[in-house]
């Protein structure tokens, strides 16, 4: 035997000694997640990683049903969002459902319901859960007829325990940051019972997991109903970014408990917050302004998210970002000095730098606002003449950076200084050496040089509407 035909057949032998890798083990590790994730949630028959038949791909359906219900782009392939979003802690009940409440034969046969705290959990006071519990169930209460009474013995319809790992209801935890809790659909037995994982964190504040919050989805279950894929829903599978503080249930959870128990009896009825939608043609922005070269559209507790090189703009809670931030923002604009941004609400401002505040609130005299002036309508800082300005009404103020003051002469009318632009303005941006001044659904494309009005836009064009 030759030498090269030895060391071709040495080679073959190293080779099938050591096994080749022919997957990081990152994408060996996501596929694993997403296997295990689309089993749970999307009802994946077992079959392998990629679960192939002869003529289709179940992982990938799955996958693609996953994609589309969560509103990601449907792709069938793990890219990093579809991986980011199955990562995030989020609720143990599924997914899949032609509908999102149970029929109306299957929900409880009476509007007065009972509820049992079997155990507490180490992380709160007891009185603290009690509170939470109470406040969670009052959320669905104050929206329908519907009546919770606490019983301490005996049966219930609800019954409330905190549990960890395997804790013989076929469903088990996985331990923390996964799956918060489960509840069942109403029915005898376990039907109704809400279970939560007590190897999480539970708070009565806005450190994860705020109890109320996690409760109250829970509780959508108790009654009938399923996920929903609205991102502002209560009865969104992921753990809402929100403050619990400011919570409301919005009008997507209002009218899917409704369709089940009713309205309330109250002669005013209740309404709620709902999701803006990218290209509404009534969407109206609080505040607006750049960021590092990316573009922020503020909207009740949700911000859009636009940057220039990412065709899809991104909708994320205003909370996700800033956590201590407020919703509802009146006005913001960034200070190319300091790179920081300002944001307002009311009587106050607050200072973030890139995604953490790092000022909390301050009252907006010290910017040199009378006390007389209680909110700030649209904020913009124009670098083409090195000022601030702000709006308030029909007229607007002037503000030097440099000397951390407001100029002289000011407020003026809105009406003299921005000819053809009439008062109120809902908010303001300057990008690439133009301004945009926002009204309603309306914008107005500003040339600071010529002192005009270059073109009417509808507001939200900068979502590639």
């Amino acid at each position: 035997m030759n030498r090269l035909a030895v060391l071709l057949l040495s080679c073959a032998a190293l080779c099938s000694a050591f096994p080749t890798t022919q997957k990081g083990d990152l994408e060996v590790s996501n596929e694993d997640l997403a296997e295990k994730y689309l089993k749970q949630f999307y009802n994946l028959k077992p079959g392998g990683p990629v679960g192939r038949t002869k003529n289709k791909n179940p992982f990938v359906e799955k996958l693609q049903q996953m994609q589309k219900f969560f509103g990601l782009q449907v792709t069938g392939k793990l890219d990093d969002k579809t991986v980011k979003m199955m990562q995030k802690p989020r609720c143990g009940v599924n997914d899949i459902g032609a509908y999102t409440t149970v029929s109306k034969s299957a929900i409880w046969p009476t509007t007065d319901l009972t509820y049992k705290i079997v155990n507490f959990t180490p992380d709160m006071a007891q009185a603290d859960v009690e509170y939470s519990i109470q406040r969670a169930l009052k959320v669905w209460s104050d929206v329908t007829q519907l009546t919770f009474t606490r019983v301490y013995q005996g049966d219930c319809d609800i019954e409330i325990q905190f549990v960890v790992g395997d804790h013989n209801d076929n469903s088990p935890f996985d331990g923390p940051n996964g799956l918060l809790a489960h509840a069942f659909q109403p029915g005898k037995g376990i039907g109704g019972d809400a279970h939560f994982d007590d190897d999480e964190r539970f708070t009565k504040n806005s450190q994860q997991y705020n109890l109320f919050l996690v409760a109250a989805h829970e509780f959508g279950h108790s009654l009938g109903l399923f996920h929903s894929s609205d991102p502002g829903a209560l009865m969104y599978p992921n753990y809402p970014q929100t403050d619990p503080n400011q919570f409301q249930l919005p009008q997507d959870d209002i009218n899917a408990i409704q369709s089940l128990y009713g309205k309330t009896s109250d002669p005013i009825q209740p309404t709620g917050p709902t999701t803006p939608t990218q290209c509404d043609p009534n969407m109206v922005f609080d505040a607006v302004t750049t960021l590092r070269g990316e573009l922020f559209l503020f909207v009740n507790r949700f911000v859009w998210r636009k940057h220039p090189q990412i065709v899809e703009p991104e909708l994320i809670f205003i909370q996700t970002l800033w956590e201590s931030l407020p919703n509802d923002i009146d006005a913001a604009y960034e200070n190319p000095i300091t790179g920081e941004i300002l944001a307002f609400k009311g009587t106050k401002f607050w200072t973030l730098d890139g995604f953490e505040v790092v000022q909390g609130a301050r009252s907006i005299t010290k910017l040199g606002f009378p006390k007389n002036v209680k909110a700030i309508d649209a904020a913009v800082h124009v670098e083409s003449v090195g000022k601030t300005y702000f709006f308030v009404g029909n007229k607007y103020w002037s503000y030097d950076e440099d000397k951390q003051a407001m100029d002289e002469g000011f407020p003026k009318f809105i009406a003299k200084g921005f000819p053809g632009i009439r008062p109120t303005i809902d908010a303001a941006a300057y990008y690439k050496g133009l301004l945009y001044l926002f009204q309603g659904t309306s914008q107005y494309e500003y040339n600071v040089e010529s002192n005009r009005i270059q073109r009417v836009l509808r507001a939200n064009s900068w979502l590639d509407c």
